[in-house]
């Protein structure tokens, strides 16, 4: 079972059809007689034999991956179980496992670590084609045989709660917990199960829970030191870099209310370090340099508000706040060129700013004036 045979290279029968037929279709000539064309022999083509392709070779090196101490027929019924179950064939997975663990009785084979994760695997096949109660009983054997495996205790706490028997899988996703604190699932299953388990017994919902049990520090200690494959690896890295996304985000928005609050209310110096955090978390989000920008402004902080205007024109060239909030920088450090620069780009953006025309007309008559003071103190030659 599960040693697949190829068939050999040109295998199945006649070859195609001969050169000769081929020949045989010449054109007419204008006579109206025949003309043959000359036969060419051509080397077979790579990939082809007797006229057919080659039927691309099957990978069953997965076959023979390691498989604990079972003996090597049932080692590739197992590892035949698990690809077939990689690609969700859960049926025929099923049926690979069973053939496994019965092999076991008939070759007197007692290794309880193996047996338990073959119990284990046929019950993530009846989870996945929702066979609840199977799945609970093969998990149940895999614990037998190997007390406080984490894979059977959470497929089938996950059993137990598809049928609503929530307090015996809520006291499995709590012994999960004990084995492995950062089994994501389980702590979402755990507080959803709590609500349902509030709602349908009240408030003394925990004094009808079955027994939780104890998990030894030993057991604890052998999960944590277990060398984990690439595929978990991966996974748990995965769940680590969302949940720390979301933190992220939650802080973010978190600080950029409190900024907001913060300069309605006119408390600018508070509300420029909700903004600088705020950055910290996410470098690129524009409407933080100029609502940052305010702050500074309104510190007479000027030098440092066209800084965070120039940045945010760096991720959004076309940004009327930032050209408008880099004018007034402008003006108070008496630049009043570039302020009236700005002030016009603004109006070319959106000729219906009404603040940016009022403050072009303040800009221009500050930058005339300035003009008539610099030739007033020009000495004459």
């Amino acid at each position: 079972m599960g040693n697949a045979q190829e068939k050999p290279p040109g295998s199945g029968g006649g070859g195609g059809r001969s050169d000769q037929a081929t020949a045989n279709s010449g054109s007419k000539s204008q006579g109206g007689s025949r003309v043959e064309k000359p036969q060419t022999h051509r080397a077979p083509e790579k990939g082809v034999a007797n006229g057919r392709e080659n039927s691309p070779a099957v990978d069953t090196s997965y076959l023979d991956a390691p498989a604990g101490a079972l003996p090597l027929h049932l080692a590739r019924l197992k590892n035949e179980g698990n690809h077939l179950f990689k690609h969700g064939q859960f049926g025929d997975a099923l049926e690979k496992y069973t053939q496994a663990i019965d092999g076991c009785a008939e070759a007197g084979v007692d290794i309880p670590e193996d047996l338990s994760i073959l119990y284990a695997n046929r019950a993530a096949c009846y989870l996945k084609d929702g066979n609840s109660t199977d799945c609970i009983q093969d998990c149940t054997k895999a614990l037998e045989l190997q007390p406080y495996s984490l894979k059977p205790l959470l497929r089938r706490a996950m059993a137990y709660e598809s049928l609503e028997r929530y307090r015996k899988a809520y006291v499995d996703y709590k012994t999960v917990l004990q084995i492995d604190n950062g089994v994501q699932a389980a702590h979402d299953s755990v507080h959803r199960i709590t609500k349902m388990l509030i709602e349908q017994d009240g408030p003394a919902w925990r004094e009808k829970l079955p027994e939780i049990p104890i998990v030894p520090l030993s057991v604890q200690q052998q999960h944590r030191e277990k060398p984990v494959s690439a595929e978990v690896a991966r996974a748990r890295a995965a769940r680590a870099a969302q949940e720390e996304a979301r933190r992220k985000e939650t802080r973010f928005t978190l600080l950029k209310r409190e900024g907001n609050d913060l300069v309605k209310q006119g408390r600018f110096q508070e509300a420029l370090h909700k903004y600088s955090e705020c950055l910290s978390l996410k470098p690129d989000e524009c409407a933080l340099y100029t609502n940052r920008a305010i702050c500074l402004l309104k510190l007479n902080r000027f030098e440092e508000a066209k800084q965070d205007c120039d940045s945010a024109l760096q991720l959004e060239p076309s940004n009327k706040k930032a050209f408008y909030r880099r004018a007034l920088a402008y003006k108070g450090l008496q630049d009043y060129l570039s302020a009236s620069s700005d002030l016009q780009e603004v109006l070319q953006l959106d000729p219906n700013v009404r603040e940016a025309e009022q403050e072009l007309e303040v800009v221009t008559g500050l930058l005339r004036q300035s003009l008539m003071d610099s030739s007033a103190h020009t000495p004459r030659v």
